[in-house]
């Protein structure tokens, strides 16, 4: 009784994004790595995740050890050579974004994740705003310059363990946000206008406890928004939204794209 109590519940609250979705002109959505596990990509902090089986990667994805200790880059490198972000393709999930925007419903997906698969999935450049940045390049941490991550990958495959900038001999990393490193101010701007331009928000795949890219989520709320949350667990922004969904993830969206008429018969 108990149980079919709570998956009714949790279809109700399908339906009611489902119907918001629907009716929205403006439909934000908010990502992070949960969407991605189903493309082989682990999260950080959940049961398989990254830290949770090697508290010691942490180390890597803080600037500070970074930056000061050259054996923590040479780590750092041998791990984005066998990062499996390089052979990882859009999963069910992704797509069930990309047809939200084939339906003229998508206004930005504001993303945590720095792997790139809302862009190879088909979502435009321009609506993907990647507010902890990109595995895709690297970045001295220098002079600023920026270049194609696969071309330094080749460097240190051919024996560089700790590539320098080529213009001017800097720390290269990867062109993402690591922890005590400032946010991209522009970027993060970005996430908050979209997130108030919203008339639906959807967050997708995240534990929304990572600061400030939570605060999307209470600032589309403040701005009128409808806030559903779909994780596959509970989340820190959970008494923000009006319906929540704890399950599968990719189930859930294209149940959601049914639901709204939305789906045109293309699940795969």
């Amino acid at each position: 009784m108990f149980r079919c109590a709570r998956l009714s519940a949790m279809n109700d609250s399908i339906s009611m994004m489902a119907s918001w979705v629907a009716a929205a002109d403006r439909v934000v959505v908010v990502t992070g790595a949960g969407i991605s596990t189903d493309s082989g990509i682990p999260d950080y902090r959940g049961p398989q995740g990254v830290w949770t089986k090697n508290p010691k990667a942490e180390k890597m994805s803080d600037i500070s050890f970074y930056i000061s200790d050259p054996e923590v880059r040479q780590l750092a490198w041998q791990s984005r050579i066998t990062s499996p972000a390089w052979t990882a393709v859009p999963n069910r999930g992704h797509r069930a974004i990309v047809r939200l925007h084939e339906v003229g419903k998508l206004h930005a997906v504001v993303t945590q994740n720095i792997d790139g698969l809302h862009q190879q999935s088909g979502v435009p450049t321009d609506k993907v705003i990647e507010v902890h940045g990109t595995i895709r390049q690297s970045v001295c941490w220098g002079c600023g310059d920026k270049r194609d991550m696969l071309r330094v990958l080749e460097r240190v495959r051919a024996g560089e363990i700790d590539p320098p900038c080529d213009l001017c001999g800097g720390i290269l990393k990867s062109d993402t946000i690591s922890f005590g490193q400032a946010l991209v101010s522009e970027v993060i701007d970005a996430a908050m206008r979209a997130s108030e331009q919203a008339d639906v928000m959807i967050a997708i795949g995240s534990t929304l406890s990572v600061s400030p890219a939570n605060q999307v989520v209470p600032r589309a709320r403040a701005a009128g928004a409808l806030v559903g949350i779909i994780n596959g667990q509970e989340t820190a922004m959970d008494h923000f939204a009006q319906a929540t969904h704890v399950g599968d993830i990719a189930t859930a969206l294209w149940s959601l794209l049914r639901e709204a008429g939305l789906a045109g018969g293309d699940e795969t």
